[in-house]
């Protein structure tokens, strides 16, 4: 195992070392803020624990052919940095950083602080091939490791770190994810293999712990998620400016833009659906035609990612770049409710998401009986959380409203992450969590409906920072007033 050099004789001065320590590693984060992040975890650690974070791997389609690579948010959030092997004479900075972006790499950070970086080595004729690896020798110098190795001999390098601790935190065992390969070795029967080791120990989840980090955003995630925001937004209002006749041009049109504007990518596969397609909350075929002579209405939930961090922002406008009269109220009762509830994402105000997605609920039920919609029955509230999943909040119950409207109160922390606590509060500790307050009515083509409003899908949601005294609109550039849609669609 590589020991870090005699230039890093400690934990804390190591990271103050290089002069690159305060410059992006990746956009907008800096080295010392991803030690700081590490420091926060190895804090929140019993002693004689640690916590073992993998990297992803890599997905094939068919054969050789893969899938475009995507690192594992977690192992992102705590290590960040990508092919920096070619930035190593120290007298140059990277324009543009962008992230630990390779496989087969193994995190451990332990509760005395020490962080352990197992990487691929160097080689030359699989770089060749692959392209630039970071190596061993950057895991030190640039990443801050304390100590690193070859990740081909993660067993046994494994092996003599968990010997001696009494707690594991990870969530590779029982996993059947993108880490399958490093949760093989704590499920290996050997005598001897680590799995042996891990009954000795009380192996525990690291999830509870990584969401509680990643809920509350520093200034340089807030700016990043801002970019992100700012870019999607924009590249929506221009896309509202045009005239598409099919599904797969419009999101193809967004993907463009979002990089255009200087996203890396767009943050999730989007949902761009005509007419009656957006009565289908999760609908991503994205390839039907937008029919302008028929009045349809197109719903996009879209945004791109920037640094490894998402917008989530959806939308809805007339094809042909007229709301008829139902058209527009339906959408003004929604906008209404939504506006509301972007409000209260304050601290000052004191409530709970599982609160604020209550007076989402009542707020669309008041505007639906003045539409002369039937919203009778109670609604039995039922907030389940699910990982990787845009909602987290949905009404339940024995309600016609239900059938309208599944209410949403979304959490993001990251990229492809949107896992928050249901009861996590607005208010004091809680400043700087990113929320996605979205209000919808989806109203199915029969006739228990006004038939004004038959076949229509409205939804409307921004990415909100919460602030002390006010919220901040991350995604303001997408416009949503109706006064504002009339100008987008000249």
């Amino acid at each position: 195992m590589a020991k870090a050099s005699p230039h890093h004789p400690g934990i804390v001065r190591q990271h103050l070392t290089f002069p690159w320590v305060t410059l992006p590693v990746t956009p907008g984060i800096s080295a010392q803020e991803y030690a700081n992040r590490r420091e926060k975890l190895a804090a929140r650690l019993p002693s004689n624990s640690l916590a073992i974070i993998a990297a992803s791997e890599v997905k094939y389609r068919s054969g050789a052919v893969f899938y475009p690579f995507h690192q594992d948010p977690d192992f992102f959030y705590l290590t960040g940095a990508k092919f920096w092997a070619t930035f190593l004479d120290m007298n140059t900075v990277p324009n543009s950083a962008a992230g630990f972006n390779e496989p087969e790499a193994l995190a451990v950070i332990d509760g005395q602080h020490v962080f352990h970086l197992f990487v691929r080595p160097k080689d030359a004729a699989a770089e060749l091939w692959e392209g630039t690896r970071s190596g061993m020798q950057a895991a030190l110098d640039v990443f801050n490791a304390d100590e690193t190795g070859d990740i081909n001999r993660v067993e046994s390098l494994l092996r003599d770190i968990l010997s001696s601790v009494d707690k594991v935190y990870t969530d590779l065992v029982g996993t059947t994810s993108h880490t399958a390969r490093f949760a093989n070795l704590f499920r290996k029967p050997q005598k001897d293999g680590i799995a042996t080791l891990l009954e000795k120990s009380k192996v525990k989840a690291l999830r509870p712990h990584m969401n509680e980090l990643r809920a509350i955003k520093s200034e340089s995630e807030i700016a990043n998620m801002r970019t992100a925001g700012k870019a999607s937004g924009r590249a929506i209002t221009n896309a509202m400016r045009q005239r598409f006749s099919t599904e797969k041009s419009l999101a193809a049109f967004l993907e463009y833009n979002f990089k255009e504007n200087g996203c890396d990518s767009s943050a999730y596969v989007p949902v761009v659906a005509g007419g009656e397609n957006a009565l289908t909350i999760h609908y991503v075929r994205n390839d039907d035609v937008l029919r302008k002579v028929d009045g349809q209405l197109v719903l996009v939930d879209a945004g791109g990612q920037y640094g490894g961090y998402a917008a989530d922002i959806t939308r809805c406008w007339p094809v042909n770049g007229q709301f008829s009269p139902a058209q527009k109220d339906l959408y003004e009762a929604v906008l209404r409710v939504q506006r509301s509830c972007v409000s209260l994402c304050r601290q000052d105000a004191n409530i709970s998401l599982a609160q604020l997605h209550e007076i989402a609920e009542k707020g669309l039920r008041d505007q639906l009986r003045q539409l002369k919609f039937d919203v009778s029955g109670e609604v039995g509230l039922k907030l389940p959380i699910k990982a990787a999943q845009v909602e987290f909040g949905m009404a339940y119950g024995n309600s016609r409203l239900y059938e309208l409207c599944f209410l949403t109160m979304s959490g993001i922390t990251s990229v492809l992450i949107f896992t928050t606590p249901r009861d996590i509060r607005l208010n004091s500790p809680y400043g700087r969590v990113i929320v996605s307050p979205l209000s919808r009515i989806y109203v199915p083509n029969d006739d228990r409906w006004p038939a004004a409003f038959r076949g229509m899908a409205i939804q409307i949601e921004d990415s909100v920072c919460v602030q002390e005294e006010g919220p901040l609109v991350l995604s303001t550039e997408a416009v949503k007033e109706l006064i504002s849609k009339k100008f987008a669609a000249e």
